[in-house]
């Protein structure tokens, strides 16, 4: 591969990936206007019901079984509301948000390795947390949250 094609696809997933972070910061920021599954108060109707459990561990380094500092997590999710369900989850320390991510669970989500999350971010660099899980879809007037799931990470 030639070094501009090489630095072109690499400037376009950066792209990709900075749109991507940029749009789920603008839609965390807009409760109340029925579009954000996070904000109490807010849905945009629908129907349905969805199950949310775990969180199931991925990698955990000390083999304890439970979602530490560095460790890595999905969900299981089941719903009659949509064939697109979409998780959210958010971690906060001291009340301070350390990790904010989402991702598509449907069969044929094509981004499915984005539904491995990361117990740690550039905000997070150690210690505990509490996070909350929210499963949620688009019902075409808003976010309609159909679950929602908590839990502590520890150190």
């Amino acid at each position: 591969m030639k070094g501009t094609t090489r630095t072109f696809l690499i400037v376009l997933a950066m792209a990709t990936i900075l749109a991507t972070v940029t749009t789920g910061a603008a839609l965390a920021g807009k409760c109340g206007h029925g579009n954000n599954p996070n904000c109490s108060g807010g849905s945009g109707g629908g129907g349905g019901t969805g199950s949310l459990t775990g969180p199931v561990m991925v990698y955990d380094a000390n083999g304890n079984g439970l979602p530490n500092y560095g460790d890595s997590v999905t969900f299981n999710v089941s719903t009659s509301a949509t064939d697109n369900p979409q998780v959210s989850l958010k971690c906060y320390q001291t009340g301070v948000l350390v990790l904010d991510g989402s991702a598509g669970f449907g069969a044929n989500d094509p981004w499915a390795w984005a539904q491995i999350f990361t117990l740690a971010t550039a905000a997070w660099t150690s210690g505990a947390a509490n996070c909350t899980a929210t499963l949620y879809y688009y019902n075409g007037h808003g976010f309609s949250a159909l679950a929602t799931l908590g839990f502590q990470v520890d150190v």
